[in-house]
């Protein structure tokens, strides 16, 4: 399958459309689109709360209209387009990723901005959910395999990848693992800690309200503190977050008595995922919560496996989710929640995609005798900061251009809080004085680096050491730094 959006951007389908069908026959995917989901979820119980935040609901009924009052703001786009959304993280966001399913557009959460492939960014919705009654419009028809969300990904590369999925690879294959998160809990109340516009966060409009007709609580912005207050205050069933979240909550909820001091006892799993789950915070989380811990190997790429015992593993693939094969020693998935492709950047899908639609993870792991996936290491270098993913080499390109920086190498240096954070490690020319780590930092926001990968480390060498093979020593680089910061976990 191909799909063409009005700005000129080509999607095709990597995976075989034989193969696509097979896991509907199977009942893998529901086969239907997003928006004619949630209007089954609509009509099966109008009443019941869809959105909290900030201690604000929204029933479903109220939801559904303010989602058509801004699909008719939308008139004039469709199909055929890319929809961007620029909005804070609560029903705003809801409302508009709705709403441009509705249309039968193509979603994208632009956190930073604009892009090039969208079509329009939504930037305001107020007069959707500030105006009164209904708004007579009819829902567009649309392909369960046509593009319906794409998410950003900032992993290993220098720029983000944009990653296109259909609307049967999400409500299907991740809301299947969703699906084996929530057990057996008929009516899920899910707390997400993470933004709507991450990957992770991703599944709170399109799974947890159209594929299972729950509860999304959402926070504009996370504090600690503030979510044990709505763990207690609206009893939610899951609660899912990054590590550095979950482990500052814990921190607050384990203060005084060694055991929690907030009712807890509404949840009954704990979800992690975008960072290692250390056996510190596992064992901290599961005493501050007092219910299992799941924890999630996944990416916006297209794997996922998950368990409620991490200490063994991160769990056996699940068929409804996606195969996992170890090729040449690096994990590859291929299954229903299997994206479509990279947006607008062939050069992705030729480095990151296998014949027949296959993922290549980029992340090096094995399976035990009993089936398990054991993750050994990430082939990408990254850092992992509070659970979000910075590329060292997109920073390295930037400071090269600093003109007192002779050498430069990023390298992550362990911290208690957040497991990583970034180290700028250089050498001047001879000619200049050492910048400051201030001074650097100002220079990459210049250059428009994210603040949130700016390097908060800095050592300066007279050279960078290299190895044998005349490369920098990224080993020896990342020993002198964490030896000078001296932040042992």
């Amino acid at each position: 399958m191909s799909w063409t959006s009005s700005t000129g951007v080509v999607l095709r389908d990597l995976v075989p459309a034989a193969l696509r069908r097979s896991w509907v026959a199977a009942g893998y995917c529901p086969d239907r689109d997003l928006y004619s989901l949630f209007r089954s979820r609509v009509a099966a119980h109008p009443r019941r709360t869809a959105v909290i935040d900030d201690g604000r609901s929204m029933d479903y009924a109220s939801l559904d209209r303010a989602v058509r009052r801004l699909a008719r703001l939308l008139r004039g786009y469709g199909p055929s387009d890319i929809i961007g959304i620029d909005l804070p993280n609560g029903r705003e966001g809801v409302v508009a990723e709705l709403a441009v399913a509705a249309v039968g557009a193509v979603a994208v959460h632009l956190p930073d901005g604009g892009s090039p492939v969208v079509s329009t960014v939504i930037t305001d919705v107020s007069e959707a959910l500030e105006a009164e009654g209904d708004a007579p419009w009819s829902p567009v028809a649309v392909d369960p395999e046509a593009p319906a969300r794409i998410l950003v990904s900032s992993g290993s590369e220098a720029a983000p990848k944009l990653v296109a999925y259909s609307h049967n690879a999400f409500a299907g294959g991740r809301g299947n693992y969703v699906r084996a998160v929530h057990g057996a809990t008929a009516v899920p109340r899910d707390l997400v800690l993470v933004p709507l516009a991450s990957a992770f966060g991703s599944f709170g409009v399109a799974i947890t309200l159209c594929r299972f007709g729950g509860t999304v609580l959402l926070m504009r912005r996370f504090d600690a503190a503030a979510a044990l207050r709505v763990v207690a205050e609206q009893r939610p069933t899951h609660v899912f977050g990054v590590p550095t979240m979950l482990r500052r909550m814990a921190a607050v909820a384990l203060t005084g008595a060694g055991s929690s001091t907030v009712d807890t006892s509404s949840v009954r799993a704990v979800v992690s995922s975008g960072d290692v789950l250390t056996p510190e915070t596992l064992s901290a989380v599961r005493a501050a919560f007092g219910c299992p811990v799941v924890n999630i190997y996944g990416s916006s790429d297209g794997v996922n496996c998950h368990t409620s015992t991490p200490e063994h593993g991160v769990g056996r693939p699940d068929p409804a989710v996606t195969d996992i094969r170890i090729v040449d020693g690096e994990i590859c998935a291929l299954g229903p929640m299997t994206p479509l492709c990279y947006v607008d950047a062939p050069e992705l899908d030729e480095r990151h995609r296998l014949p027949g639609g296959w993922v290549r993870t980029g992340d090096e792991g094995y399976f035990d005798p009993g089936g398990t996936l054991h993750v050994v290491r990430r082939l990408k270098r990254v850092v992992i900061r509070g659970g979000y993913t910075i590329s060292p080499a997109e920073v390295e390109q930037a400071l090269g251009s600093h003109p007192g920086v002779a050498e430069v190498a990023c390298v992550p240096v362990p911290d208690r809080d957040l497991g990583e954070r970034l180290c700028a490690c250089l050498a001047v020319h001879p000619d200049h004085h050492p910048p400051s780590l201030g001074q650097l930092t100002t220079f990459l926001t210049e250059r428009g680096i994210s603040r949130r990968k700016l390097p908060e480390r800095l050592v300066v060498l007279p050279e960078l050491p290299l190895g044998r093979t005349g490369k920098v020593c990224l080993r020896t680089v990342t020993r002198l730094a964490a030896e000078q910061h001296g932040a042992a976990l």
